[in-house]
């Protein structure tokens, strides 16, 4: 669970404050001449699809029906006052085929999009609103309500690949949000409803700060998964607005945008292909099909894109202060449940996300989830650098996790979903300060060298901090994963025992700094992963612990490495100090307690307790009342 609070303003938890981000972005779709230019083709293709639609599940291609029926109805909203009457009543009475008669029947997210779809039918008058409620409960209380995990973490599982996917988790339960917010009265409405909700709660926190969704299972980074989470956050931001809560409706919208923010990265723009968007989030040839899974088409995902993208612009009915997103602020430590398995850990906007189990055989094309650390991230910072996610293939893997020399072979953890897993554990939990660990361990019936990783995440970076807890006689060492290419190929460098990368021009670099002696490091052949090629790098040490700072820097940030304690539950930085104890010799307390202490040039400028208690500052004594923060 979620520990610690997302209230603190940014400013206190990293080194900037969000600012909104413009609305400039959805400039293509609004220009003068664009109706012009697209009513002639969206007529023609609304005239092709509904005859599919009305010629039934064997005239739509892949009877792929499902997706059909929310889309095409919506659609005919919006071209109702720029077609002829005849040929609206054409296309209306094409989309009253009965849902049995047009869709395919898979009842993972499938079947959701025709729950959706079923209502909104019902109302625009295209279907009965009883046959509609009755599917939809038969849909509700016989699959889908099995598709949730327990409160509180309230994911959608899809179930189509293992570990779980959080990336088709958003499909789910999106759609069924959507069904709320359109209105849906039926008797299993309150139960969706706080199901759905809950969710999208729960996703905030597994947002990375620069706007990406989480890594792992079926379709991992590809594109149109960021707008599922921008459309699901647009629908809550305008419920909480609804319901006088501003302040998570600011968290929303703004985590929105910062979902859209990052869709936009991918927008081609290359001759004939401008304007439309690669499927998977890297510069490759779409040819090559890079992170494909089989279903993957360049159309099919461009046309989800879009189309969840005009339902996220016609939704957005209300301005909204944004405020930081919970992804910026930081301050807990989380475990999904197992059959995602996979653990997220965030101080002050640097996020941290791992893999306590790995996927053993291929689903839908591709191996998607490998055992260890997949992404660093940071507030303000190129994401992607971290690396933003591992790669798994029929050669190997690579994760932030340990390597040790088997049989004449290094072998590294990604490698080895069939024999490892990961045990999380969380010792400390603070917006400025999280310690956690994964400590790595032979299966039931395997054999190998156990090991442990502590981490001490902080708002400048996380210190690694690994051993082998087990008496084996082994080498060993850790891997660092570096992305070299992801279609543009990045900038390294870096010498002895620090390797470092980065875009052409761009100013953010990712830096792994070993802190103690050793061997120079061994770099091992490239992985290609699902979003970039990424170099393991195998790093020894000369003692018992094998120490890594990795440090995200931001352009301007001093090239010199910060320094992050070791131990200790106090966190001083240079815009903020915190943690929980008596203070430090400039700030001491009463009595121990968790606190909070904004600072700029040096001075406290806001201070915040846990409980009520006095602070010696400078000499001066202030009183301080108990902190009740606003939670998301």
């Amino acid at each position: 669970m979620p520990r610690g609070r997302s209230s603190i303003p940014s400013s206190i938890a990293s080194t900037s404050t969000p600012l909104p981000i413009s609305l400039t972005l959805w400039e293509p779709w609004l220009r003068p001449d664009a109706r012009a230019t697209l009513l002639p083709s969206g007529v023609k293709a609304m005239e092709h699809s509904t005859a599919n639609f009305g010629g039934g599940r064997d005239a739509i291609p892949d009877q792929h029906g499902e997706f059909f029926i929310a889309a095409l109805t919506e659609s005919l909203e919006l071209y109702s006052p720029f077609v002829p009457a005849p040929t609206m009543a054409s296309w209306r009475e094409r989309m009253k085929k009965p849902w049995r008669q047009v869709v395919r029947g898979n009842l993972n997210n499938w079947e959701t999009y025709m729950m959706k779809g079923e209502w909104l039918r019902a109302q625009s008058g295209l279907a009965d609103r009883g046959g509609a409620v009755a599917a939809i409960e038969a849909s509700w209380n016989t699959r889908q309500r099995g598709h949730f995990a327990a409160l509180p973490w309230s994911l959608y599982h899809d179930r189509s690949s293992d570990p779980d996917t959080l990336s088709v988790e958003a499909v789910g339960r999106g759609n069924l949000l959507a069904l709320i917010h359109l209105g849906y009265d039926g008797p299993s409405a309150a139960e969706i409803r706080k199901v759905a909700e809950a969710g999208t709660r729960m996703t905030l926190l597994l947002q990375d700060p620069s706007g990406q969704t989480p890594a792992n299972g079926r379709t991992d980074d590809h594109v149109w998964v960021d707008v599922g989470y921008q459309l699901a956050f647009e629908v809550m931001a305008e419920r909480a607005r609804r319901q006088g809560n501003a302040w998570e409706a600011g968290q929303f919208r703004h985590a929105a945008m910062l979902s859209f923010q990052n869709i936009e990265r991918w927008r081609r723009t290359d001759g004939a292909w401008a304007g439309s968007y690669f499927v998977t989030k890297n510069h490759f040839d779409p040819a090559l099909r890079v992170g494909y899974q089989d279903a993957s088409q360049y159309s099919n995902y461009n046309g989800s894109l879009m189309f969840h993208l005009s339902e996220a612009f016609h939704l957005r009915a209300s301005e909204i202060k944004e405020q930081p997103a919970p992804a910026e602020i930081g301050g807990y430590a989380l475990a999904t449940d197992k059959e995602f398995d996979s653990v997220f850990a965030n101080a002050g906007g640097v996020q941290m996300q791992a893999n306590l189990r790995g996927q053993v055989a291929a689903s839908s094309g591709n191996r998607w989830t490998p055992l260890g650390v997949v992404r660093f991230a940071r507030a303000g910072w190129d994401t992607r650098l971290g690396p933003s996610d591992g790669a798994l293939t029929e050669a190997g893997g690579v994760t932030f996790a340990p390597t040790f020399l088997e049989g004449g072979r290094w072998l590294r953890m990604a490698d080895l979903s069939a024999r490892y897993e990961g045990v999380w554990s969380v010792q400390f939990v603070h917006p400025l300060l999280v310690r956690c660990a994964i400590d790595y361990r032979p299966r039931a019936g395997a054999s190998g060298p156990s090991f442990r990783d502590e981490f001490t995440l902080t708002p400048d970076g996380i210190l690694s901090v690994a051993t082998k807890t087990s008496a084996d006689a082994v080498e060993w060492g850790m891997t660092w994963p570096l992305l070299e290419n992801d279609g543009k190929p990045l900038q390294r460098s870096g010498k002895g025992r620090i390797r470092s990368v980065q875009y052409p021009g761009g100013g953010d670099s990712q830096n792994f700094i070993a802190l103690d002696d050793g061997p120079d490091p061994v770099e091992e052949p490239l992985l290609r992963g699902s979003y970039g090629d990424l170099r393991p790098i195998r790093v020894q040490a000369a003692g018992h612990a094998n120490r890594t700072l990795i440090y995200p820097r931001k352009a301007g940030e001093p090239q010199a490495p910060p320094k992050i304690p070791s131990a200790g539950t106090i966190y001083v930085g240079r815009n903020a100090v915190g943690g929980f104890g008596v203070g430090t010799a400039d700030f001491v307390f009463s009595e121990p307690c968790g606190f909070l202490i904004q600072m700029r040039n040096g001075a406290a400028i806001a201070v915040e307790a846990d409980r009520a208690v006095v602070m010696k500052m400078k000499g001066k004594q202030i009183k301080l009342s108990k902190y009740l923060p606003g939670y998301f």
